[in-house]
């Protein structure tokens, strides 16, 4: 993923440093495991050690694999530099390279889990915090994009709370299915190495052993990771649409934060643009792009071909840092977010009333007018708000058959705003608590 999009924890995640760390870790502690049960002497698993506070030289490795073309065999001649060769004649000894490629995946997944747990728990906080602040704050509801009934910005933050508090716990949930390892040989069967090897790798990763493994991880753990991604990715986009279309010239009810000597346009020094939210929708993109190809990755011949590998090179990075940069944009957006009140009731009022319609549709009803009438009644009245720009209450109280089914009183009482928003606190317990 390129610096633009990028944050250095998630990125050092994915360093070749870090990978050939977790690699030694992998290979060092299966030493260990070997010389519990006798399988090499101690001491060679003592001397795999030497090299803990090494910092592995990634050209000289990239040197190696230009000869061997192979990954782990130039990490292993590598280590073996520093180890010693006899010393290190043990290390990997009855594992396979997947062994330790798809331990570190795993492990290099769950610790970016981990950040991206931490990230939306920052924006659950912005979002429950803008909740309660405009709990009361009075806008209009849209649907297809036209004024529908009155609703408060506290519900928008609210279900967007709600959304992202569904996301956290399917994450967590992945994040507890991706953290397996195996350490189980060629095809999984563990001949040539002891089940308890993988069993004391795993308990020093953090990881649990896979219960069986083909010499590969089963890719359904990871294509439901990648899918979680996706849809966190697609509720990033959900609220980055909303922040967009309240930031239009023609709405404004809110807007991303416009910070001193920004600028919005390089041709038009008036303009205000959405520009954080824009990149957050382009940004939801890409991390869904991940996502087929995650489910592809699950189909492997026999017990494993390497058609996985490149996708997951490029998926694993790119994904987990293109999200936490996103999540970490989004938060910031919400905190700084501009809201305005006033423009909020000016658009409701836009159209005189209108959006009292079906209180009256429903009382109508309930004074014995036959849903058909009622509908016609309401509807035609409707109109003239919609065509000539009348007061919809007004031309009720002008209208004959309205007013004799229901009374002044009856049809004035419609208009109450505090009606739309009596349950508001009953749905903020039901999403935040008590």
């Amino acid at each position: 993923m390129i610096p633009r999009y990028s944050r250095p924890e998630m990125v050092s995640i994915w360093s070749p440093e870090t990978k050939f760390r977790i690699w030694f870790e992998i290979e060092a502690h299966a030493c260990d495991a070997m010389a519990d049960i006798g399988v090499i002497p101690r001491a060679n698993a003592e001397a795999v050690w030497k090299a803990k506070d090494v910092e592995f030289d990634v050209a000289r490795i990239d040197e190696i694999e230009a000869v061997t073309k192979h990954d782990v065999i130039a990490f292993l001649t590598h280590l073996a530099e520093h180890v010693g060769s006899d010393e290190a004649r043990f290390v990997h000894q009855g594992m396979t390279s997947s062994d330790v490629l798809d331990t570190c995946f795993n492990v290099q997944l769950t610790r970016a889990a981990d950040i991206l747990i931490a990230d939306m728990d920052l924006l659950l906080a912005a979002l429950k915090r803008r909740a309660f602040e405009h709990k009361d704050t009075v806008r209009v509801g849209r649907s297809h994009g036209i004024h529908a009934e009155p609703t408060t910005m506290g519900l928008t933050f609210a279900r967007f709370y709600a959304e992202m508090d569904r996301n956290l716990r399917r994450l967590k949930t992945a994040r507890e299915e991706i953290a397996t390892g195996a350490i189980s040989g060629a095809v999984g069967t563990f001949a040539n190495i002891d089940p308890a090897i993988e069993e004391h790798v795993c308990e020093k990763l953090g990881l649990t052993p896979e219960p069986i493994s083909t010499q590969v991880i089963p890719r359904d753990r990871h294509a439901a990771f990648f899918a979680c991604l996706g849809v966190i990715a697609s509720s990033i986009e959900n609220v980055a649409t909303e922040v967009r279309h309240m930031q239009r010239t023609e709405v404004l009810e809110g807007a991303e934060f416009f910070s001193a000597g920004q600028k919005g346009s390089s041709a038009m020094p008036h303009k205000k643009n959405p520009v954080l939210t824009e990149n957050l929708t382009g940004l939801a993109r890409t991390i869904r792009m991940a996502v087929i190809p995650a489910m592809e990755n699950v189909t492997l011949w026999h017990e494993r071909d390497i058609s996985h590998s490149s996708v997951e090179r490029a998926i694993g990075p790119d994904t987990t840092i293109t999200l936490d940069f996103a999540l970490h944009r989004l938060t910031s957006v919400i905190e700084k977010m501009l809201i305005y009140p006033d423009n909020m009731l000016a658009n409701m009022n836009k159209f005189s009333g209108l959006v009292m319609s079906q209180r009256v549709l429903l009382a109508l009803t309930q004074a014995g007018v036959s849903r058909e009438d009622s509908y016609k009644l309401v509807q035609r009245n409707a109109m003239k708000v919609w065509d000539d720009g009348k007061d919809f209450k007004t031309e009720l109280l002008a209208d004959e058959e309205v007013v004799a089914a229901l009374s002044v009183k009856e049809i004035e009482e419609k208009f109450d705003m505090g009606y739309h928003t009596k349950h508001v606190d009953t749905i903020f317990k039901r999403v935040f608590g008590a």
